[in-house]
């Protein structure tokens, strides 16, 4: 199979780059990892099925990776561009528990999510609060050249640096205007890299500095735990597209700060090689929004039947660069496009593991290798698998190691999922499985007899109990909840 290069959307430089590792053989990649002060939401974790895709296509091309996902626990503001309140401090509050707690419960939920997704763990989860010392170190090593004090924290000048703003490409005359006034500020965009606590309050988590008692800003932990983990320059930092107006702009404007770097126009100035960015999932019902109090979970997906990794497979279905419109009819699609495959996967669950390199297979594995070097073409590398599963007479050992090979990129699990593993039980459901069982025998048996007027009141009386019978199902499947 020929080798092809495996090219990324940087969107540091809008362009296409191959990938070129900063180390040979090695790939170091760090993502912007969650807030725990909530449940993540469906679009939060479409980040790290990208991100997970990314490091798994690293994998395949050979390279050694060593992946860092952060946990913040400490230090984001409810408005990203600088003001509001600490969201961990607010749900603290609300909640009237401690904010450690309230950390070590959200965090353990987003593992929970990462697991049903079968995204793989990283090299290292970095939490936020155990960097606070390295924080104050890296805030020392460029204040008197990059920061000034006010009464509120210490604030990075983004004049100090060239090309700030470039990732955002969002830089106007009166700089970024949608982040709230602070009184003294030099220019609009500057930003805390530490906050001190006002005078006469208290917060459960603030630390001794230079600068008075307070707390790190959010855009200075990922510069921290980047270099320190990684080392300036590393090969990819990924996030939210989200990130790229405002986060990461601060975060290449501290790490330039701390290399004494020049412009952007040198990519690796900027403290990684290639920034990626995927895009929003987008929910018309306005239920992608934490602020709403309600918000789409995994865990509704699930208690409404659907299995998480038809969730991931919506995910592959669109590139990750583009918008992604969730609605349940597009992801009772993806359930049913991922029931297909399974149920020939599993046919080949029993065959002696064999060689992908069969000749029949060589167009499938070729248009699946072009398509992941494309840019993580995702849903056309889906094809190829489904092209690959559709080859006749062909060697099951063989057909079985191409899927397998193509999987571990996909992450769909493909090998460890059966049809029963992707029929959920509904939350609320009150009929058992048995019981629907029984009446659908009773009425193949009533139509068997063309006693239709049987067969039409059973499944009536099943439509009632909240089941769906799925007349000449391509895929047998019977019925749903």
């Amino acid at each position: 199979m020929t080798e092809t290069p495996l090219m990324l959307f940087n969107s540091l430089t809008r362009e296409l780059e191959e990938f070129v590792p900063v180390h040979p053989g090695e790939a170091r990649v760090y993502s912007c990892g969650p807030t725990v002060y909530n449940y993540p939401h469906i679009g939060n974790m479409r980040a790290y099925v990208f991100a997970d895709v990314l490091g798994r296509t690293l994998s395949w091309k050979g390279y050694d990776l060593t992946h860092v996902i952060n946990i913040t626990d400490v230090g984001h503001l409810t408005d990203d561009g600088d003001a509001g309140e600490d969201k961990m401090e607010k749900m603290a509050a609300e909640k009237a528990q401690s904010i450690w707690d309230i950390a070590k419960h959200y965090t353990e939920a987003y593992w929970a999510d990462v697991k049903a997704l079968n995204i793989r763990e990283p090299a290292k989860w970095s939490v936020a609060t155990d960097y606070i010392d390295e924080m104050i170190d890296f805030a020392k090593s460029i204040a008197d050249r990059h920061c000034y004090e006010l009464d509120s924290g210490l604030y990075f000048d983004v004049s100090t640096v060239e090309d700030y703003g470039r990732l955002a490409r969002a830089v106007t005359e009166e700089g970024e205007g949608r982040i709230e006034t602070v009184e003294g500020k030099r220019n609009p965009a500057d930003f805390a890299i530490w906050r001190k606590t006002p005078p006469g309050e208290r917060r459960q988590m603030e630390w001794d500095s230079p600068w008075g008692r307070g707390a790190p800003g959010w855009h200075l932990e990922c510069s921290v735990m980047g270099e320190k983990l990684l080392g300036f320059p590393f090969d990819i930092h990924t996030g939210g597209i989200d990130h790229r107006e405002i986060h990461h702009p601060n975060e290449i404007a501290q790490n330039q700060a701390f290399c004494g770097c020049g412009g952007l126009s040198q990519a690796t100035n900027s403290g990684a090689k290639i920034w990626m960015h995927n895009n929003f999932l987008v929910e018309r019902s306005g239920k992608m929004s934490k602020s709403s109090g309600e918000f789409l979970r995994l865990q509704l997906l699930i208690d409404r039947g659907y299995h998480p990794l038809a969730y991931r497979m919506m995910c592959l279905q669109a590139h990750y660069r583009s918008e992604l419109e969730f609605s349940w009819e597009g992801l009772g699609a993806a359930m049913t496009r991922l029931k297909r495959i399974v149920m020939a996967v599993e046919r080949l669950k029993d065959a002696a593991p064999g060689a992908p390199d069969h000749p029949r297979f060589a167009p499938m594995r070729e248009k699946f290798a072009a398509a992941m070097a494309d840019d993580l073409n995702t849903p056309i590398a889906l094809v190829a698998l489904e092209e690959a599963l559709a080859v006749k007479k062909v060697d099951a050992g063989a057909k079985r190691a191409v899927i397998e090979e193509m999987d571990a990129v996909l992450g769909l699990g493909l090998l460890d999922l059966s049809r029963d593993d992707l029929r959920l039980r509904p939350q609320g459901a009150t009929i058992t499985e048995e019981e629907i069982e029984a009446e659908l025998i009773r009425r193949k048996e009533a139509r068997a007899a063309k006693d239709f007027t049987t067969s039409d009141a059973i499944r009536d009386e099943l439509s009632a109990k909240g089941v769906e019978v799925m007349d000449g199902d391509p895929l047998g499947w019977d019925w749903k909840l």
